[in-house]
């Protein structure tokens, strides 16, 4: 029997590599791609291109959402406001009970899987993927799983009466170190990953994303293989 297929939203970054990993497994792969106006914008589109030819995507999309950079509201899309990084007091690794952190894109998560549904409801994909992580990350209210559970709800209510395509978030209750174990368990190429806020070259080793994977690396005791300015 031919498997279905699936969308999968790959940022570039590892949870999103594992997550194709993942859904390779039991379903052949669509990847989408969406560029908002962030600082790495470039690197991240490399990166999802050589996943993509990493896992022979059947087929793969890449959108703009330029509004996002013009609403702005986060220092991934506006430069006049700083990256937090894990020396200043504020950073959400910091705090236990930290705020939402300034590199939260207002409602983004929202508008990447809009676009994943109505592409979904073109192709026939039955399943939409993505990495989101919940415990073990920088706490943005669009990365819970209530969100995800209240969406697919929303596709439901608004989509054709014979279409059936569901949210699947694989990572949503794993640390950083058990995402790092699953990706080498199933061969994921962490390697062409990148999850920098804030460079393009080397990795800045500073910015939360950066503390958060290594620190997941260093727990589960293998080499980030990325190169970084600091670690």
């Amino acid at each position: 029997m031919e498997k279905k297929l699936a969308i999968v939203l790959v940022s570039g970054g590892m949870d999103s590599c594992v997550t194709a990993a993942i859904a390779g497994l039991d379903y052949r792969l669509a990847f989408l791609h969406v560029n908002y106006g962030q600082r790495t914008e470039a690197r991240e589109l490399r990166s999802f291109n050589e996943i993509a030819d990493f896992y022979k995507a059947e087929k793969r999309l890449s959108v703009s959402l330029e509004h996002l950079k013009v609403i702005g509201g986060s220092s991934l899309t506006d430069t006049s406001i700083p990256i937090p990084d894990t020396t200043t007091p504020h950073s959400a690794l910091r705090t236990s009970h930290s705020a939402v952190p300034t590199t939260y894109v207002p409602f983004r998560n929202a508008h990447l899987l809009s676009i994943a549904v109505s592409w979904a409801e073109v192709i026939g994909a039955t399943k939409i993927f993505i990495g989101a992580v919940e415990e073990d990350s920088s706490g943005y209210p669009d990365c819970r799983e209530t969100f995800y559970q209240a969406f697919n709800k929303v596709i439901e209510m608004g989509t054709k009466p014979e279409t059936r395509v569901e949210i699947v978030t694989p990572l949503i209750h794993m640390k950083k170190s058990q995402i790092v174990t699953k990706g080498g368990e199933l061969g994921a190429p962490l390697n062409l990953t990148w999850s920098c806020y804030q460079n393009s070259e080397q990795a800045c080793g500073r910015c939360e994303s950066c503390a958060l994977r290594l620190k997941g690396f260093r727990e589960a005791g293998v080499k980030d293989p990325i190169p970084y300015e600091s670690r």
